[in-house]
């Protein structure tokens, strides 16, 4: 289910993802297929995690990386969970293809 909600999303995102929503900036973005399969992705994700965990997993990995790269930005873009959405939301097929808990392959 998409909301679009653009005061709840932070400054600098398009939108995010909580099992069962994805919460969209702008309207218009309804129709991006890049955001749309990135934020598909975060969902199926967060059902083989069971979606508590995945967050706690998240923000934990999160702060690991925030420690290592003392820069927020570079932290986010290293959490394994967002490596593999922003790899493969060009990929229309992706979420057909995909085995369950790809993520860890971006764990390096």
């Amino acid at each position: 289910m998409i909301i679009v909600f653009k005061y709840l999303i932070p400054k600098g995102f398009s939108g995010f993802t909580i099992f069962p929503f994805i919460f969209l900036k702008k309207k218009e973005d309804k129709w991006n297929r890049f955001l749309l399969n990135h934020e598909r992705i975060h969902i199926r994700q967060q059902l083989e995690m069971l979606v508590f965990p995945f967050f706690i997993w998240y923000f934990l990995e999160f702060f690991i990386r925030l420690i290592l790269y003392r820069n927020w930005k570079k932290a986010y873009y290293n959490i394994s969970f967002e490596k593999e959405a922003y790899l493969n939301d060009n990929n229309a097929d992706y979420l057909v293809n995909r085995k369950l808990y790809d993520f860890f392959k971006f764990l390096k």
